[in-house]
């Protein structure tokens, strides 16, 4: 899954696309590089940041969604939000989609994608034990997001880490985002912009543990790593 963000403020200022046809430059790109999955957000939710009006968001995701159904009408588009009202119009007006929705969701967001018959990526935010949770989620098509970088500290993102197994119980694709995101850098005293091979590292880690969807930056990298896990693993 590529990560592009129509927004001024998202963490990792290469994931920024300034206009339409930026937009329709990264799909294409990231499409030839190997990617199945387009993600488009257009509300940073880095850690600190001040979120972008419902219809500032909109405004700037109207655009890039109508710009890639017009050059790229069949390939598979998720939208990066928390808002209900956002996810039930980009659906309405440029489904289907997958929603992406980091907050972990509400039930006005539930009844959108249940009602649109959508898939729902579902950030669990460290929560790996999900019985109590999931009888409410069944008739939703479910993606788990265990939540990296929205769990509360570095040490907790490893702990998760380290317990992804437990998402297999729940025979749901589960995603794995930890792109350029502090869990990598931190530890190694580095930044977004210089710690590939280390996303890279972990993100095999990720492949080994139960991850079926990586959520990335760099799709020509990790296009590679999942070639060697599959050969792995034939």
């Amino acid at each position: 899954m590529a990560i592009g963000n129509v927004t001024p403020d998202s963490f990792y200022a290469a994931s920024r696309l300034r206009s339409t046809e930026a937009v329709v430059s990264w799909a294409r790109q990231s499409l030839a590089d190997g990617a199945t999955l387009l993600d488009i957000g257009a509300c940073s939710t880095r850690p600190g940041s001040i979120p972008a009006s419902e219809e500032e968001e909109w405004s700037r995701l109207e655009p890039a969604l109508r710009a890639l159904r017009a050059a790229l009408p069949e390939v598979q588009l998720s939208v990066d939000t928390f808002r209900p009202e956002i996810a039930r119009r980009a659906i309405e007006q440029y489904g289907p989609l997958i929603i992406n929705d980091v907050s972990g969701g509400c039930e006005a967001m539930y009844e959108v994608v249940r009602r649109a018959r959508v898939p729902y990526i579902w950030t669990l935010r460290g929560d790996l034990e999900l019985p109590a949770r999931m009888p409410a989620m069944q008739d939703i098509d479910l993606i788990l997001d265990p939540g990296f970088g929205f769990i509360g500290s570095t040490e907790a993102d490893y702990e998760c880490m380290r317990n992804l197994d437990r998402l297999r119980a729940y025979n749901r694709p589960v995603l794995v985002g930890v792109s350029r995101k502090s869990i990598v850098w931190r530890p190694l005293g580095l930044s977004p912009e210089t710690c590939l091979e280390a996303t890279q590292a972990l993100q095999m880690y990720a492949l080994a543990h139960g991850a079926t969807i990586l959520r990335t930056h760099d799709i020509k990298e990790t296009a590679q790593i999942v070639r060697l896990f599959d050969r792995l693993n034939s």
